[in-house]
């Protein structure tokens, strides 16, 4: 975690729940220039949130990512993870109702109405590689034609510093920024490691988060300080 995130983190009042425990916590904040970063769960905080651009987010999928193996053996090394046990129905439909455009990646595992806009990533895998998906599916709430990001796989991971299970590249993410009707402000209730904060950081653009997992919520504090410090992360 940052010195200045340290400097600016301060209880702000909401209670909020935990994974092991029904006694209240209280959900922290953290001010790193146009983010405005919450430790907690996000259906305890989006209700104290004002209204937003944007909506773009990847809840968890429910398929317990960071559990299973890969490729039928070699596992993924990120040791227990509970954090995708479940989706959050909830959580998402609450998000969704904060702004006019919403992009919800995995939506295809949430009950979400129908769209004609799906943003896709096309991982450009052959054929023959069965150990993950060859794309990944993004709901939004636009009345436009679907769009398709393509990268592969191999030269997403490749290229990042990856600290969260289902992270997503940061070129993904500046793209659905581009998308989303040219939002000023980006809400992101599942922020993981922050990818979608950096993104907004190399924008210009203001940026709320939440995260319930203090491990990823430092994470994302501290990349998206080093984005605002440098310029470009």
């Amino acid at each position: 975690q940052t010195k200045s995130a340290r400097a600016t983190r301060s209880s702000a009042g909401v209670s909020a729940r935990t994974a092991t425990t029904k006694e209240a916590a209280v959900a922290e904040k953290v001010i790193i220039g146009n983010a405005e970063l919450w430790l907690g769960d996000c259906r305890d905080v989006l209700p104290t949130l004002p209204k937003v651009d944007a909506v773009i987010t990847d809840p968890p999928y429910g398929i317990e990512t960071g559990v299973k193996k890969c490729g039928g053996s070699r596992s993924l090394a990120w040791g227990e993870q509970t954090w995708d046990a479940a989706t959050d129905q909830e959580g998402v439909e609450l998000a969704i109702a904060l702004a006019p455009v919403a992009i919800v990646w995995g939506g295809n595992y949430y009950r979400l109405p129908p769209t004609r806009c799906w943003l896709l990533w096309d991982k450009c895998q052959p054929e023959e590689w069965y150990s993950t998906a060859h794309a990944e599916m993004a709901w939004t709430s636009m009345d436009k034609n679907t769009r398709t990001w393509r990268m592969s796989q191999v030269q997403a991971y490749g290229a990042m510093d990856k600290q969260h299970p289902s992270q997503k590249p940061l070129g993904l993410m500046e793209w659905c920024i581009k998308h989303a009707n040219n939002p000023q402000t980006i809400l992101d209730p599942f922020m993981g490691s922050g990818t979608t904060g950096v993104a907004c950081m190399n924008l210009g653009r203001q940026f709320i988060g939440i995260e319930r997992e203090p491990k990823y919520f430092d994470i994302a504090c501290r990349r998206i300080d080093d984005a605002q410090r440098q310029g470009r992360l």
